[in-house]
């Protein structure tokens, strides 16, 4: 993280944490934890491609399926993110 460039907002009923890479770190963040203290940390996972994929491959195919049903798992595409929308392309 690079600390200048770290900021914090709070208000009566919201909190915004801004974070920066380093100079020199590349390619998006895949998670984040966040919480009271180091022992109850909760994981929260950014929207991107290969995160929806293993997110619908753990609900829609257990690790019981079989490896046809897992070639014909749909192809799932994450098109736009946005504060208000998620589109997401399933094929």
């Amino acid at each position: 993280l690079a600390s200048p460039e770290t900021s914090v907002s709070v208000s009566a009923h919201n909190a915004a944490v801004g974070l920066a890479k380093a100079p020199g770190c590349t390619g998006p963040w895949e998670k984040f934890c966040f919480g009271l203290d180091a022992s109850a940390l909760q994981e929260r996972l950014f929207v991107s491609e290969e995160n929806v994929d293993g997110f619908l491959g753990t609900v829609l195919c257990p690790s019981f399926c079989s490896q046809s049903a897992l070639e014909s798992q749909p192809l799932i595409e994450v098109l736009d993110v946005t504060e208000d929308r998620i589109q997401i392309r399933l094929k």
